[in-house]
């Protein structure tokens, strides 16, 4: 029987977690390995590696609006910072925040918001599951 996961965080160790309000039904690989970690989380809810998303991140040019944790040189200042992104419960101040929204506004943020500051940087769909990942390390 597999558990309900509503994300990595700080009840682990009470099998209940969160990301915003959307749960998620684990595995049986979630059952055998209760200690998994954000990164293979992330993987696991956005079919994208979180590795190869902080790879790509300066390739779009993310950091000259954006602070990011753990890329360099991230000291945008004209977006917000992305620390803790994860642990927000929206994305842009309205879309519920949760894995497959956090790649369609990577993807096209004017598409969600025409007036939006955020440009779009025609994110691959693979880049986009890349740096969504990535960004759902980041608590």
């Amino acid at each position: 029987m597999a558990r309900v996961w509503h994300g990595p965080g700080s009840a682990a160790r009470e099998n209940k977690f969160k990301l915003g309000h959307y749960p998620i039904v684990v595995g049986i690989a979630e059952i055998f390995n209760p200690g998994a970690s954000a990164q293979q989380w992330a993987a696991e809810m956005t079919g994208g590696s979180p590795q190869h998303g902080r790879d790509v991140i300066p390739y779009y040019g993310c950091s000259t609006c954006h602070t990011i944790p753990g890329i360099r040189p991230a000291r945008g200042l004209v977006g917000p910072p992305l620390e803790g992104v994860a642990d927000r419960m929206y994305i842009a101040g309205a879309l519920p925040n949760n894995p497959d929204n956090l790649i369609r506004w990577i993807r096209g943020p004017r598409d969600i918001n025409p007036k939006t500051d955020m440009p779009n940087m025609s994110v691959t769909e693979s880049d986009a599951r890349d740096i969504a990942a990535y960004l759902l390390t980041l608590r």
